[in-house]
């Protein structure tokens, strides 16, 4: 029990980690959090900074959803504890806490969570994402398609009921913190990817 919760507040603290306010900082960049939509996101520095910076912030922020779930499985969790895990992650990089509880959207991190879940489910997520992303170069509308494909995904790979819950979980919050990409993609001012502008999405 005591290491299960030294793996839970792990997790979380992992997740509190912002990888595009230190990437920004490393590379001498502003502070993503008074530029472009003043998200600490990857798309946000990839507008800052430019592809390298967003590369490097967009591993770092998966690594913190990847790595956490790894060391459960390595424990021989069961799927209450990667539950738990994968949800402490994901909510460490939404409210982190060495940042004032203010951090990014969550898809790079959920897409972490994901692989480290299982890499078939990843593949899946991440599959969606490329194929949208490709054919409609709308960040936001292919992270909101592939989020809300994630728990039926779950269901056919690992229909464990709490794996289900926490990825029906971080869909709902992950449409929730798009709310503003959702009506933009509504009202068709929604930025493409090759445009590197429009509101942040991950």
């Amino acid at each position: 029990m005591y290491i299960d919760s030294l793996l839970v507040i792990g997790a979380y603290l992992l997740g509190s980690i912002s990888s595009a306010i230190l990437v920004c900082r490393a590379m001498g960049l502003p502070d993503p959090r008074t530029q472009g939509s003043n998200n600490p996101g990857a798309t946000n520095v990839l507008r800052i900074g430019g592809k390298k910076a967003a590369a490097v912030t967009l591993f770092g922020d998966s690594l913190k959803g990847l790595l956490p779930m790894l060391l459960a499985h390595l424990l021989d969790a069961t799927p209450m504890l990667l539950a738990l895990t994968g949800m402490a992650a994901f909510l460490g990089h939404l409210f982190p806490l060495f940042f004032g509880f203010k951090g990014g959207k969550g898809v790079a991190t959920a897409l972490g969570v994901q692989f480290g879940l299982h890499w078939g489910l990843g593949l899946a997520v991440a599959g969606v994402w490329l194929f949208i992303a490709k054919v409609l170069n709308i960040s936001s509308l292919a992270a909101l398609v592939s989020m809300a494909l994630a728990p039926l995904f779950i269901w056919l790979i690992w229909p464990a009921p709490e794996l289900l819950i926490m990825q029906a979980l971080m869909t709902v919050i992950l449409i929730w913190r798009h709310r503003s990409n959702i009506r933009n993609l509504i009202s068709g001012a929604e930025g493409k990817i090759s445009k590197e502008s429009g509101p942040e999405e991950s």
